[in-house]
């Protein structure tokens, strides 16, 4: 082969090893679960998009980075009466190109009260010699009349015994508005987590280099963190921690991470305030 050629050959190996690269790496990114309202009738359906992204600027961004690859992932809604029922069965593919677009599901709530929807993802990463285990939740609730919509919506506060899992203090969905607290506690392997940075990610907002006092806090001795929503709009809560020296098979570090998608409407759907 002449110069050209091997050089056109160069090209073509380098940009496919870049793309299986960026393949793998996409596996690094977060997870969550996006739902278009917090708040549905009863019998009305609510639609709800895993998304996978949020790997920019030290993982603290909204932006979509391909799609969540299905193996060794669950997806699950919990109904008011604390059954569970399998919502990965149903997901169907937005994107044209494999790698492209996110999942979506619709789900109809049956009964009145509050739905937690969580996705698990379990596997060791093909970029490095590294366990990824990650958790995603978000809420809405189901009510009968969107005019009288109640404020006691109970169950957020159940740990579901994620490895690394952000569990709600105060509710995420009634009351909620720009001016309602959120509290949540950081669980690592069931016991709260000191010290650690949470972030309250706005869509759209870019978050400050390192430490953004805006919208991060360091959880106290309780493993809890407080942040108050001063807009309408969606908000990615978001917790990571990695113990190198966790190894297994085929594995050498374990990294784990925590997401919750809250959705904070302009007007509360309880008080209308």
């Amino acid at each position: 082969m002449g110069p050209q050629v091997n050089q056109l050959v160069t090209r073509a190996l380098a940009l496919v090893a870049a793309a299986a690269i960026i393949t793998s790496a996409a596996l690094a990114h977060d997870t969550w679960v996006q739902p278009n309202t917090n708040l549905v009738r009863v019998g009305d359906a609510v639609h709800l998009d895993l998304l996978l992204g949020n790997h920019g600027n030290d993982h603290r961004d909204f932006k979509l980075a391909g799609k969540a690859p299905l193996e060794g992932s669950t997806l699950d809604v919990i109904g008011p009466d604390g059954k569970s029922l399998d919502l990965k069965s149903s997901l169907t593919d937005q994107g044209y190109a494999p790698k492209e677009g996110f999942w979506t599901t619709r789900f109809t709530p049956a009964a009145a009260g509050l739905y937690t929807v969580v996705q698990t993802s379990d596997r060791v990463v093909d970029y490095a010699p590294e366990r990824s285990i990650k958790s995603a939740k978000t809420f809405f609730v189901a009510t009968r009349s969107l005019d009288k919509v109640p404020i006691d919506n109970p169950g957020f506060d159940r740990p579901l015994g994620h490895p690394l899992e952000l569990v709600p203090q105060t509710n995420p969905v009634t009351p909620m508005g720009p001016g309602t607290r959120v509290t949540v506690k950081l669980l690592f392997k069931g016991k709260p987590l000191a010290g650690e940075r949470v972030s309250f990610v706005p869509r759209g907002v870019a978050l400050a280099e390192s430490f953004d006092a805006r919208y991060e806090r360091k959880t106290d001795d309780n493993g809890e963190a407080t942040f108050e929503p001063t807009e309408a709009n969606y908000y990615l809560v978001v917790a990571h921690r990695k113990e190198p020296a966790e190894g297994g098979q085929g594995y050498t570090a374990t990294k784990y991470s925590a997401t919750l998608c809250l959705y904070v409407p302009a007007v509360c759907p309880c008080c209308g305030e």
